[in-house]
């Protein structure tokens, strides 16, 4: 009877033994791939580098620090790519004890060559002098800010437009403040100032009164 039963376990535990037996080799060869993607020379780090398991949907970029991480199976082959650089391809050893794999991949620069282009003049010199006595040239930033804030313009722009609601406000508390600085008596008159007068004569004389013909 106990061989019997012996049997018996034996035979029901033996589902749960290849079970066993078929997840430990999975569990095994996964393994977490991480590492810095630098420059041939190893003097920069290369972000935003793409790298992607080959044959399979997945991958992972590097971040700015050149860092990544992926989850791969041992044996497999991850593809680096980035703009600028050459492909590689780097094989996962298959014999790798343990589950982690470090790496610090290199990239070598990619130099690509443009083809020949040819600047042609114009047909004839009479075409080339019409053309370049007739080119408009645009004006930079600096001389629409030098144009914008010349002083003559200014002027004309703050006495035509119209005062906005900060400037109006400003305006009115000023008003009020003379109004009662000068309440219950008179205002003073600058006839009698003699900064006044130089400023009037020295208008005089650079000629701000004269009348435009």
């Amino acid at each position: 009877m106990k061989r019997l039963f012996y049997i018996v376990v034996l035979i029901a535990a033996l589902p749960f033994w290849g079970h066993a037996q078929e997840r430990k080799p999975v569990e095994d060869s996964l393994v977490e791939v991480s590492g810095v993607t630098l420059t041939a020379d190893s003097t920069l780090v290369i972000p935003n580098v793409s790298i992607v398991i080959k044959g399979k949907q997945r991958g992972t970029i590097s971040n700015d620090q050149g860092v990544f991480s992926i989850v791969a199976m041992k044996g497999d082959v991850l593809i680096f790519r980035a703009i600028g650089f050459k492909t590689r391809q780097v094989q996962i050893p298959t014999q790798l004890p343990g589950n982690h794999y470090a790496i610090a991949q290199l990239l070598s620069q990619d130099t690509t060559y443009l083809p020949l282009t040819i600047v042609k003049p114009y047909p004839t010199k009479e075409e080339f002098k019409e053309a370049f006595l007739h080119w408009q040239i645009p004006n930079d930033r600096y001389d629409i800010a030098r144009s914008n804030t010349e002083l003559e313009k200014l002027q004309n722009l703050m006495y035509y437009t119209s005062p906005d609601g900060a400037e109006g406000v400003n305006q009115s508390f000023n008003q009020q403040f003379r109004d009662a600085q000068y309440k219950g008596g008179f205002p003073p008159m600058n006839i009698f100032n003699p900064l006044a007068w130089a400023k009037f004569i020295q208008a005089i004389k650079n000629g701000d009164f004269k009348r435009d013909k």
